[in-house]
């Protein structure tokens, strides 16, 4: 499910989805007319984290149960998801490259080109924001009508075809039984509701955390280079200063679990753009800024997880920075210049731009060493776990 969305008008579109679901919910003979609808406890669910991870936070009205889980992975994966029937939310979040997207910019179910990137789907469960630059997207089943419903941009596409979606559904065999197991009771099984839920707890499901460092920090000493060593030195020391928007077991900033005192929120200015010298990003592109029209919030983004991200290439919001090399020398500058075109400008000399950013003075050395951290951070057993493939893919 593509998290390229930040801009209000699409809170906007958020808000009509779920006027929709509301009220499919109430033709279809919900007991409760809500979002979220209640539902009987399920029994407790074990959670498989790796070594030091937290429990993530689970919505009360929508409790993990395996069923639930199973049920969600069929949905992921079905086409029947899209207006057209072409696409379903691992079409834009493969589990390959860590369930995001290898193009710089989203395409949706009809072609449209988003202004965004798909979002790496990997510990979805430990973020309190979702989406690039959204303050207000705050939850996997909220966040779910968006590619489901919104219209700009178009992702699945299935605005205005509430009923025919929960056709498809139930015209699939499978779907009886897994309905039932994961939603015992009730007048009508197969509901928008439910679906939002599935696929939600499913996505709860996507932990990745052992990786080589993970591995190296959990004693064994020789599971990365000593190249990848002195770049774990770098990355956290005041230098380079990486570890102030990547830091912690999820390596960002923005993040929650069971047992934190707080919620951790953040968003920044990488100086990626400054178009007019004083740090304005393209139009179809200011983070935060477009939700909450304060001039301070310009170009603000999230700092998405760095666990896999040698496989989630092109890099940034925009998908504008092609490599990890790349990625650090815009670091290392202080911001990007950009010397033609439409966005043309100095970064680096960006008024709005993050008090962490500042040229590094790195080495060759120094940025093969970051690299090859950033590489250590890759879970190749999570890029190709059993539980989270596509399971139309045997029975079909």
């Amino acid at each position: 499910m593509s998290s390229s969305g930040a801009p209000r008008r699409r809170f906007g579109v958020v808000v009509a989805a779920a006027v929709l679901l509301l009220t499919a919910a109430m033709v279809e003979g919900a007991r409760t007319p809500r979002l979220l609808s209640a539902q009987a406890p399920a029994a407790l669910y074990r959670w498989q984290l790796p070594t030091g991870f937290p429990e993530p936070v689970v919505p009360a009205e929508n409790p993990m149960s395996d069923a639930k889980v199973a049920l969600g992975r069929h949905l992921f994966y079905d086409t029947r998801l899209s207006g057209n029937g072409t696409f379903s939310c691992a079409s834009c979040h493969e589990q390959a490259r860590a369930f995001a997207d290898p193009l710089p910019r989203a395409v949706g179910s009809t072609g449209e080109v988003h202004p965004r990137g798909s979002m790496s789907l990997a510990n979805v469960a430990y973020s309190p924001a979702l989406t690039w630059a959204n303050p207000l997207m705050k939850s996997l089943e909220q966040q779910a009508l968006v590619p489901m419903f919104g219209e700009d941009p178009v992702e699945l596409g299935l605005s205005g075809q509430e009923r025919a979606l929960l056709q498809r559904v139930r015209d699939e065999p499978r779907y009886a039984a897994l309905f039932a197991s994961a939603f015992p009771g009730g007048a009508e099984t197969v509901t928008l509701d439910r679906i939002v839920k599935a696929i939600a707890s499913f996505q709860r499901t996507l932990i990745s955390g052992r990786s080589p460092y993970d591995a190296f920090k959990n004693g064994n000493r020789t599971a990365i280079s000593a190249s990848a060593r002195r770049g774990e030195a770098l990355f956290f020391s005041e230098k380079t200063e990486c570890f102030h928007c990547h830091g912690g077991f999820n390596f960002t900033g923005t993040v929650n679990y069971v047992g934190k005192g707080f919620v951790e929120v953040e968003f920044h200015n990488t100086a990626l753009y400054n178009i007019d010298g004083h740090g304005a990003y393209p139009a179809n592109n200011t983070g935060v800024h477009a939700v909450t029209t304060d001039p301070e919030d310009m170009g603000k983004h999230k700092a998405p997880t760095l666990r896999n991200i040698a496989v989630t290439a092109p890099y940034m919001h925009d998908g504008s920075i092609a490599t990890l090399e790349a990625v650090i020398d815009h670091y290392n500058a202080g911001g990007r210049t950009i010397r033609g075109g439409p966005n043309a400008g100095v970064g680096a000399d960006s008024p709005l731009k993050s008090e962490f950013l500042k040229p590094m003075g790195l080495t060759a050395q120094d940025k093969r060493d970051l690299v090859a951290f950033l590489r250590s951070l890759t879970d190749s057993t999570f890029l190709r776990d059993p539980r989270f493939t596509n399971p139309w893919r045997v029975s079909r």
